[in-house]
Order: structure tokens, then C-alpha cells, then sequence
């Protein structure tokens, strides 16, 4: 049974400060019942931190970079016939939203043996292997440089494995179907447009739909969706502030019917940000996130007739 707002209550979601490694990188939500081509993933909701993490910053800090409940609260998506990847280690430790080239030189105790390409966001600190993190003002995650031997290793027991299952069901999904629609699935922090250094003039929305400035998927899938949230009272924008990182750039191919989307939820409508307690209103959104994911599916549906 869904929950709603006067229904049973999920269990708190287990967090790990110091997880014995190397574990499963992700939990695989199979499709029950009849599947869909719907393939979705939240690869920031991961709460086992490696007990090699080995972070100067306060825990409580460095929890602030979490997505956390995100794969929660989509989690009827597999009832409604998708599948549902949710990484099991923090972003902090190792973000599967970047590529595997964009990474700090600084941060290294010695050169990296293969390419590098920094991105906007290694210059923000929150590249493949995050430098900053913490609520308000970011500080500095480690008082020490990291081998490139113990990066190659986060890369190869978390990251690689990640990406391999996600693109094996999404691969698995378009063979199956000829087209292949993917959600990309988020959290926001209310201070969002100040982590970003962007001017604005308008609240943070509920929810921004990111398709890269209309690259990775058909108009009418955003509309659909953002249509779904807007029908239950929530304020929607299209790329503002996010659009859209390397996980949606590298799936979305709308003239192949290969559509990607990345969904970010405002942390405010679920959880304490100081905490990350669930709020009174974790109910509701969870709710309202299973009938939005089942109008996804039936839109779904009607496509692949």
C-alpha cells in the first residue's frame, strides 16, 4: 500500500557513517508486473559511507550533499512497471552524475595517470570527487591529498558498476521496446541558486525539470510531467537552475526515442536540511509522487502501443 498523508509510515531510511567496504554500489528495484520502458535512477540518495572515506569535515556537514529519501519517494515506480537504480554510497565520496574525467588535479597527491577535463562543477568543488561540502558556506572535505590509487578504486567499485547496470536496463529496455524514456531523479536545497553563484529574482520552484535546453528529450514528455506535478498544486520550472548533468547528456537521443529527464525535488517539501529528518510533509509528496509516476506510465503506454 502507497502511503498517504494519513497512512503507515515508512521506516527511517538506515545511514551508515562508517560501512565496511567495498559493498553493492546500488539497489536494482525490479518492474512489477508488466514492464515499461521506463528506466529511472537517483544516484545521490546514497547514505553508506565508506568506512576508507576518510573525511576531515564533520558528518553532519558532509550529509548536506545527500539526495536523501529521493529514491524513497519515487519509490512506487516499480509498481507502475519501471525500473529503479539507487546508488548505495554518498556523492560525496564519489558523484556518478560526472564524468570520469572531471577531476581535480589539486586534490591529487600525483599526477593522474589518465585524461582530465575538470569541469564547471570541479571548479565549484563538486566534481567526480567532491572537494566542498556543507550546509550554507562549504568547507573543505579532506585535510589531506588523495592517492590517484584510492580514486581509481572509487571509480572502479562504485562508479563503473553504477553506470554498467544503469546502461545494461536501459539497453536492455529500448532492444525490448524501440524507445526508452529515462528519469534522472534529484533533491534540491533551498539555497540552491546561492551554491550555484547564479543572480536570481524568483523562489527556488518545487520542482525543475532539466532537459539541457531541449537536447535530451521530447518536449511533450516534459510537458507531460510537468504537467503531472503542477495538477497536485506544485510550482514547476524547465532548467532553472538545473538543466541537466553528464548521466541525462549521455542517455538522452529524442531523434532515436531515447529521452532523458532529470527531476529535482525541493528538500524543503520533505525533510529538515540541518538534519535530514523527514518532515511533516514527506507524506504527502511521497503520495503525490506515486500518482505522478503513474501518469508517467500510463503517457508511457499510449507511446509503445
Amino acid at each position: 500500500m502507497s502511503p498517504t498523508a494519513t497512512g503507515p509510515k515508512l521506516p527511517p531510511q538506515t545511514v551508515e557513517p562508517r560501512a565496511p567496504a567495498p559493498f553493492a554500489p546500488y539497489a536494482l528495484h525490479e518492474p512489477q508486473g508488466d514492464a515499461i520502458p521506463l528506466v529511472c535512477d537517483s544516484p545521490h540518495s546514497g547514505t553508506r559511507y565508506p568506512l576508507d572515506f576518510d573525511h576531515a569535515l564533520a558528518f553532519a556537514q558532509l550529509r548536506s550533499g545527500e539526495d536523501t529519501d529521493v529514491d524513497v519517494l519515487w519509490g512506487a515506480l516499480p509498481t507502475v512497471g519501471a525500473t529503479l537504480i539507487a546508488a548505495e554510497f554518498p556523492r560525496a565520496y564519489i558523484d556518478p552524475n560526472r564524468e570520469p574525467a572531471d577531476i581535480d588535479p589539486e586534490l591529487l597527491s600525483a599526477p593522474w595517470p589518465g585524461p582530465v577535463a575538470p569541469s564547471e562543477k570541479t571548479r565549484l568543488g563538486v566534481g567526480l570527487i567532491w572537494r566542498l561540502a556543507g550546509h550554507g558556506e562549504a568547507s573543505p572535505i579532506y585535510d589531506r591529498k588523495l592517492s590517484p590509487a584510492e580514486v581509481q578504486a572509487r571509480i572502479d567499485h562504485y562508479y563503473r558498476p553504477y553506470h554498467a547496470v544503469l546502461a545494461e536496463r536501459i539497453e536492455q529496455a529500448y532492444s525490448r521496446f524501440g524507445a526508452l524514456w529515462h528519469l534522472n531523479l534529484h533533491s534540491m536545497p533551498a539555497n540552491a541558486y546561492e551554491r550555484l553563484k547564479l543572480a536570481h529574482e524568483h523562489p527556488l520552484a518545487d520542482f525543475v525539470l532539466g532537459d539541457r535546453d531541449g537536447s535530451t528529450c521530447a518536449p511533450e514528455f516534459v510537458d507531460m510531467v510537468a504537467q503531472a506535478l503542477r495538477s497536485r498544486g506544485y510550482r514547476v520550472a524547465i532548467n532553472d537552475p538545473f538543466k541537466g548533468v553528464a548521466v541525462i547528456a549521455r542517455i538522452g537521443r529524442p531523434a532515436e526515442r531515447r529521452h532523458s529527464l532529470q527531476i529535482e525535488v525541493h528538500r524543503g517539501l520533505y525533510m529538515d536540511e540541518a538534519t535530514r529528518a523527514r518532515s511533516a510533509g514527506f507524506a504527502r509528496l511521497r503520495a503525490d509522487l506515486d500518482g505522478a509516476a503513474a501518469d508517467i506510465a500510463r503517457y508511457i503506454r499510449e507511446q509503445v502501443k
